[in-house]
């Protein structure tokens, strides 16, 4: 099982959130949060293994409520949920070390398929955010001049950069190259190295923003 921390201000949301994310699919809700400020508590109480993340809260938001989570590098990653129209609410979450972007009325088989893949260690963005997502992430602070070549890669690392950037985890990327997962971490920190990214959030929207791999 999935172990699932929901983190939304509304109960109705958290109520539709969990009839999604339920059990016959292979995940289990193991806490709510109402507020961005329960987050790093809940997260020591129920070890959940994804943390899905509204983007907007009266109080702590899910940007800061992120970055407050993601001090811990042991903290789980953050499935965020977000709106068409949230995109200053994109580039603070994708710097604070947001690991997906899924829009809220999306479809349930799409969350399903978003809080899988995060959880299991890949990243995701929804392909009607994926635009808003790179122009957040090229406007981010400190990111102008830092993002190197990818000619930089040698060919695996770009092929592990495209599978990084179809959301895989680094379990999938191994089976689908016959190559061990220890192989493939090397090859992922070489790629962070490299192009000099902070983490798998990034090196997905490096992977879109130069044609590695193309938005469905």
């Amino acid at each position: 099982m999935i172990r699932v921390l929901l983190v939304d201000d509304q109960q109705l949301i958290r109520a539709g959130l969990r009839r999604i994310l339920a059990p016959r699919e292979g995940f289990e809700v193991v806490g709510e949060c109402a507020d961005g400020s329960e987050v790093v508590e809940a997260v020591a109480a129920s070890r959940p293994d994804v943390v899905i993340m509204d983007a907007r809260m009266k109080n702590v938001g899910g940007p800061e409520a992120t970055r407050r989570l993601r001090v811990d590098p042991d903290a789980p990653p953050v499935l965020v949920l977000t709106t068409f129209d949230d995109d200053e609410v994109l580039s603070a979450s994708l710097r604070a070390g947001a690991s997906g972007f899924q829009l809220k009325d999306a479809p349930g088989e799409d969350l399903i398929r978003a809080a899988r893949a995060v959880a299991e260690g890949g990243a995701w963005l929804d392909p009607s955010v994926t635009a808003r997502v790179l122009s957040a992430y090229r406007d981010s602070p400190g990111t102008a001049g830092t993002v190197k070549s990818a000619d930089k890669l040698s060919g695996r690392e770009v092929e592990v950069l495209r599978l990084i950037g179809r959301g895989l985890s680094n379990a999938e990327i191994a089976a689908q190259l016959y190559i061990s997962e220890v192989t493939v971490k090397s090859h992922v920190g070489h790629i962070f190295s490299k192009l000099d990214l902070r983490d798998r959030a990034a090196a997905i929207v490096f992977a879109f923003d130069h044609g590695i791999v193309e938005p469905r």
